[in-house]
């Protein structure tokens, strides 16, 4: 049994782009939907997610800042599933044009056309508390 070190997951998260973010919707269930990192992945505790201030998730934020994140790596050897990682977080919604340009990648003009200066744009900040993590045989939990 091996225990990872933050430095540990963040090596084996490098190539993991899509995340399921998990929120609070207001009648108290969870919500979930996929996010992309956008190949913001030297990780060192923080997930950042674009999105649009007219959705729900910045409104759920709002609301409860607890969020979830949940992400899968490729399949490991013989065939075996990829390391699993679960990360409870607390969420911050960032409006900050400079944050947003530290953040960006050409790929996100898809999604919103005038760049950093998109009307409406939010950056989610998701910093994380626990991770917990399941990579074979090996398992375990790192506090922050």
């Amino acid at each position: 049994m091996t225990d990872y070190t933050l430095k540990d997951l963040a090596r084996k998260m490098k190539g993991i782009d899509f995340t399921v973010l998990s929120t609070h919707s207001q009648d108290g269930a969870i919500a979930a939907r996929p996010m992309s990192n956008n190949g913001d992945v030297d990780y060192d505790g923080d997930s950042w997610f674009f999105t649009s201030e007219d959705t729900r998730v910045v409104a759920e934020i709002q609301a409860n800042p607890s969020v979830g994140l949940a992400l899968q790596g490729s399949k490991g050897l013989l065939g075996q599933p990829g390391i699993f990682i679960v990360i409870e977080a607390e969420a911050e919604l960032i409006r900050d044009k400079a944050v947003f340009a530290a953040h960006w990648t050409k790929d996100l003009e898809r999604w919103f056309k005038d760049g950093v200066d998109s009307p409406g744009l939010v950056l989610i900040k998701a910093h994380a508390k626990r991770l917990h993590y399941w990579d074979g045989e090996d398992e375990g939990e790192v506090a922050l």
